[in-house]
């Protein structure tokens, strides 16, 4: 496929916030231009966000049913090659469902559905049609978690004891929600955002970077959720204890009442010879910590790290990169999925490293599970997928 890959876009109009970041994500390294879009339920809003894009009028619709019909029935060297959705969450599953029916592969904003039961029958599908299916989980694209993933893996600290992992935000520390503020209005409603608050928005994003990091999936919580704003109708706060499958233990902590905090994701993981530390808010520098020597600073573009970490830097060392490029990683190596795809042969997510229907179904057990567990006076909740 001598060309760049066509993606066709659901939601995000000009007054979104993830789909410019989407859009920014997918251009950045040449391999893939926008071609079609239904970027709202609103097909006045969807028409002026193809203008402003510069897109042929012909190919920007007024719904997804719409434009994955009227795509489907192009000719193949016109068509769009996938799907990207970017819509609030209780509106993934439908336009996910279509376009796997209808023969495109999809990458889909966090998290994969409204509920498990949605993300069963998305993995069913999935399953079904081979077809390339990614999950914008934005962090494990940063090129010095995948070296703290390659060095728990090899062994380098030793087996993995113990994991610490943060997510605290301040932008809900006040009731935004009742001032119109359009992403704490939709990620706040039950009826848009789904079961869990701040649990599903970030603390699903600690839960997947701590089983990206460690190679192990937890197996049990034992949890507290908390509705600290009053008046809000989902949580805001939690913190848990976690088990994992490989017998460590850990702490899990997310909120967005903590104020003056930003994007405050941090991991800390410690195996039986030393430890790792990791910040979003640095993203570039990687602390290994040991036993019987002095600290180490890693910093992302040396030619000392991992293959995994140098496949996903894009600039010489002292330059950074940050969330776009993390994001820009998944979108990269979704798109050697897709080029490499044939009718079917199944595509191996691990080998080309990005969040699939998995992490997506394993992030809403997780949400369920830990809601189950903060309403019940039993210690541990095991994670039942």
């Amino acid at each position: 496929m001598k060309r760049k890959l066509r993606m066709g876009m659901v939601g995000g109009s000009l007054d979104a916030f993830i789909g410019g970041v989407h859009r920014k994500a997918a251009n950045l390294d040449g391999e893939i231009e926008l071609v079609c879009g239904a970027f709202s339920s609103s097909p006045e809003k969807s028409k002026a966000t193809g203008q402003a894009l510069y897109l042929n009028p012909h190919r920007v619709y007024g719904s997804f049913a719409e434009m994955i019909q009227k795509e489907r029935d192009l000719p193949g060297d016109l068509r769009m090659d996938f799907v990207s959705i970017v819509t609030p969450n209780h509106m993934h599953f439908a336009p996910a469902k279509m376009a796997l029916e209808s023969g495109f592969h999809v990458i889909i904003d966090k998290p994969l559905a409204f509920n498990l039961t949605e993300a069963k029958a998305l993995k069913k599908l999935v399953e079904k049609t081979q077809l390339v299916f990614a999950l914008t989980h934005t962090y494990t694209g940063y090129p010095m978690v995948k070296e703290a993933r390659n060095m728990v893996i090899t062994g380098e600290i030793g087996k993995v004891r113990k994991v610490y992992v943060e997510y605290p935000q301040g932008w809900l520390a006040t009731f935004l929600e009742n001032t119109g503020q359009k992403q704490a209005s939709w990620r706040t409603d039950p009826s848009k955002s789904g079961a869990g608050g701040a649990i599903g928005d970030i603390g699903t994003h600690a839960a997947n970077l701590a089983e990206y990091i460690t190679g192990s999936n937890i197996s049990e919580v034992c949890a507290m959720l908390n509705i600290v704003v009053k008046g809000r109708q989902l949580d805001d706060d939690s913190s848990m204890l976690l088990k994992f499958e490989n017998g460590s233990t850990g702490i899990l902590l997310a909120t967005q009442v903590a104020a003056g905090d930003e994007n405050n994701l941090n991991i800390r993981v410690y195996g039986e010879k030393g430890g790792l530390e990791w910040k979003q808010e640095e993203p570039n520098t990687l602390i290994l910590k040991w036993l019987d020597k002095p600290r180490e600073i890693y910093r992302a573009g040396w030619g000392y790290l991992s293959e995994s970490a140098k496949k996903n830097t894009r600039t010489p060392n002292g330059h950074p990169e940050g969330y776009l490029e993390a994001f820009a990683n998944l979108y990269m190596n979704f798109a050697k999925a897709v080029r490499d795809y044939k009718p079917g042969k199944k595509i191996d997510p691990a080998k080309y490293d990005f969040p699939d229907v998995e992490d997506g179904v394993r992030g809403l057990a997780f949400v369920d599970t830990v809601i189950k567990s903060s309403r019940s006076s039993q210690k541990w909740t095991k994670v039942k997928i």
